[in-house]
């Protein structure tokens, strides 16, 4: 597949392998739902009547007090007492296999191109690591929403984009497909583009 640069006419050729694919909504549905699974931290913790710290005794004798029987003090319903359904941490993951994973990527990519919110530039260098340098090449290419996708981590581009809510920049190894489906549009260099073609091959 031809597709043209955005900063120059030179022609780059795509693997249809990965920007040529059907879209399969069911599949990147069960994808994102696992992704959002796995990063629950299911932290949430209570302790039990039986973890309480507390004596294990009678309170006091079962008649003749006037009061109500007790058995504990770490009984659920006394004051510091144990709860009775305690939550405990909890491991919240739905499988998906690897081919599972990178299919769905690779459906991503096929529908962003498809729409034509996939970009690709030779370079993007930002000289300064100043915020309205960047917002300055970005307004130049006309994008507000963006994920830019880069080799390797650049200082300057880092530094310029972590102070914008619709800027992200990453790294071809780390995208995700919550990330790729919650901007606009995409923009990625060429190596970028190589490099996604050996992980996703």
């Amino acid at each position: 597949m031809k597709f043209f640069l955005s900063d120059s006419n030179e022609c780059f050729e795509i693997s249809e392998n990965i920007f040529g694919k059907r879209f399969n909504s069911e599949l990147i549905h069960q994808v994102v739902t696992s992704y959002l699974l796995v990063n629950r931290q299911g932290s949430k913790s209570q302790k039990s009547r039986s973890e309480v710290r507390g004596s294990g005794r009678k309170p006091w004798r079962q008649k003749g007090t006037g009061r109500a029987r007790a058995g504990s003090i770490r009984s659920p319903i006394w004051r510091s007492g144990g709860v009775t359904f305690a939550a405990k941490n909890k491991k919240f993951c739905n499988k998906i296999n690897k081919k599972m994973y990178r299919g769905a990527l690779k459906s991503i990519f096929s529908k962003l191109f498809q729409q034509h919110r996939l970009i690709i530039v030779k370079n993007f260098i930002v000289e300064n690591h100043k915020t309205k340098f960047l917002l300055e090449k970005l307004h130049v290419m006309k994008l507000t929403n963006v994920l830019i996708i880069i080799v390797k981590f650049d200082k300057n581009l880092f530094l310029s984009s972590r102070n914008l809510c619709n800027v992200l920049v990453r790294d071809v190894s780390s995208i995700d497909p919550v990330s790729l489906i919650s901007f606009n549009n995409i923009l990625m260099t060429v190596d970028s583009v190589k490099k996604l073609e050996k992980i996703l091959i």
